[in-house]
């Protein structure tokens, strides 16, 4: 069956289950790869396996002495020892061994790898478009695709689960310890207080999008709703101001930043380093986020939305928030401690290891052991975790034994995601064994394929948001589809700017089947109408500004 068939079949059956029969996403996910799983011929996970890991012939020396250049990708190695040629079948079946051989590895030439094969003695010349394997994954690819369709389903959903388990679970506690201690509120309070009340709106900009890096986006929205909606009693106007930068600041860290779900799994797919997703994150963020500050400047003036009652705020409860004594809340350098610092030690870790690499700084290279254990993206988030752990018993003056009952309130919300997650790696993963990468990458040609990678992943991602409401579901799914494509070929810009363009994909358009529209409509007072003319626009405006930046970025700064 065409691979392409069985993405459109694997997408309806996705998107259907959640629209249709209202299944949990997971169900959804999960019922999507098994449905996948079912559909791939044998022989195309076969020779998705081989293609995987096999490494293709580019240059053949022309000097008579068997020296050939192997491109060797991110994820791939060169194996000494005995190797199969393989070439494609004309009839377009599995890959064809054409000779067994003994590789050696001579050196490196222009960022390819050379290498020399002998078969009992005599030289192999090698042809341009051979591909290169170890014969042991030549088993391996032959065994898994002997797989039973579970085993394949289950493969996706561990691996992913492994990658990022710990990630979520670790960010959820965090979440959690920042809102229970008063930490976030101290966050938007300190702000506030620098900037000014006419900055307001800038405070909650920035609040958000420091809160959104380890909260999730509704959490922050109904952490901040209510300082904004005490903010419009106080001020008497500016409330679609006030929203729309809660909005902006949040909803870009959700779908940029890791450990936030969505980002995280696609850097790992990609092969991105957390510490590089994270630093460009940060760096797009700042170009979106100010993008829907203006827009929300503009919005501001021409719509007076008032502030209307809703039920998870009463007016005494209001009034309270904004006149809220300040000396009740945590100092704010142990507030921004469980945020800054897995940035710190997850960055600093990328940081010291370029500059050891590129600038030979000695002091670099000596602190790297330590920064590679302690910068690790597991590591780091435990110990923030843990800190944030503390910060929350010495608010409340709650002993340790009795701080349990807030980890379990926190892993309950992030079992859920890990589960979504890990069930979107599933789906990816029986995805890729179609045969989609290869396909889609033959509808491509040259140089200009790499570059329509990043409107083209831009495209998928925003088509699956607007059809199932999810920007995590829509970056998961997304991810599935491109990765392969990624890997298929050189890319001639770093991967990071294909998870940047996945990111930003996943903002248009927010509407009336995302939970997130809902959330935002109901607490803020705003109808579906507004709510689609005010937040449902800005994020579409800072999407696909995203995706423009993002592009002139790989364009001056390919870092390939």
């Amino acid at each position: 069956m065409n691979p392409l068939v069985i993405l459109l079949i694997g997408m309806i059956v996705v998107v259907g289950g959640i629209l249709v029969l209202r299944l949990h996403a997971f169900l959804a996910l999960i019922l999507g790869a098994l449905i996948v799983a079912a559909l791939t011929p044998r022989d195309a996970i076969y020779r998705e396996g081989v293609n995987a890991d096999s490494l293709r012939v580019v240059q053949v020396s022309n000097k008579g002495d068997g020296v050939a250049l192997l491109r060797v990708g991110k994820k791939q190695s060169v194996v000494p020892g005995r190797v199969h040629v393989l070439r494609d079948d004309p009839m377009g079946g599995p890959p064809l061994t054409v000779l067994d051989a003994e590789l050696d590895e001579v050196g490196k030439a222009g960022g390819l790898t050379a290498v020399t094969l002998h078969d009992g003695g005599a030289q192999v010349i090698l042809q341009p478009g051979d591909r290169v394997i170890h014969h042991t994954q030549i088993i391996a690819a032959n065994d898994e695709a002997n797989e039973p369709i579970g085993n394949r389903v289950a493969d996706g959903f561990g691996k992913t689960a492994v990658s990022i388990g710990i990630l979520i679970a670790m960010a959820a506690i965090i979440g959690k310890c920042l809102l229970e201690s008063g930490a976030a509120e101290r966050i938007v309070v300190a702000v506030q207080s620098l900037l000014g009340e006419p900055r307001t709106p800038i405070a909650f900009l920035i609040s958000g999008f420091t809160l959104g890096v380890p909260v999730f986006f509704d959490t922050v929205f109904y952490l901040l709703m209510p300082l904004g909606k005490a903010m419009r009693l106080r001020t008497g106007r500016n409330y679609v101001l006030y929203i729309l930068c809660i909005v902006a600041g949040a909803t870009m860290a959700h779908s940029l930043v890791p450990p936030t779900p969505g980002p995280l799994f696609v850097a790992a797919e990609l092969g991105v380093d957390v510490g590089a997703m994270m630093l460009a994150g940060l760096g797009l963020g700042l170009c979106t986020v100010t993008a829907g500050y203006v827009y929300a400047k503009w919005a501001n003036r021409r719509w007076d939305i008032p502030l209307r009652a809703s039920a998870e705020l009463t007016a005494s409860e209001l009034d309270a928030m904004a006149h809220r004594d300040p000396a009740t809340l945590p100092p704010l350098g142990l507030s921004l401690l469980p945020i800054v610092l897995p940035v710190v030690l997850i960055a600093g870790a990328t940081i010291l290891k370029l500059m050891a690499k590129n600038f030979d700084a000695e002091w670099a290279a000596n602190l790297l052991p330590t920064m590679d254990v302690i910068g690790n993206k597991n590591i780091a988030l435990v110990i923030a975790a843990v800190v944030s752990l503390w910060l929350l018993g010495r608010q409340k003056h709650i002993p340790p034994a009795q701080l349990s009952k807030s980890v379990q309130v926190a892993l309950e919300s992030g079992g859920v995601i890990i589960l979504v997650t890990a069930a979107g790696g599933a789906f990816g993963h029986v995805l890729k064994q179609t045969g989609i990468a290869g396909y889609l990458a033959d509808m491509l040609n040259g140089s200009t394929s790499a570059w329509l990678l990043l409107p083209l992943a831009f495209g998928i991602t925003t088509l699956v948001r607007i059809a199932q409401g999810s920007a995590t579901v829509a970056m998961i799914t997304a991810v599935g589809v491109v990765a392969p494509l990624a890997a298929a070929a050189p890319l001639g810009f770093h991967p990071v700017y294909l998870a940047l363009a996945i990111g930003c994909g996943s903002k248009p358009i927010s509407w009336m089947n995302d939970s997130g529209f809902w959330i935002i409509g109901r607490m803020s007072g705003m109808t579906e109408g507004e709510t689609l003319k005010t937040a449902s626009t800005m994020m579409a405006l800072m999407g696909v500004v995203g995706l423009i930046v993002t592009m002139i970025a790989a364009w001056l700064l390919p870092m390939a």
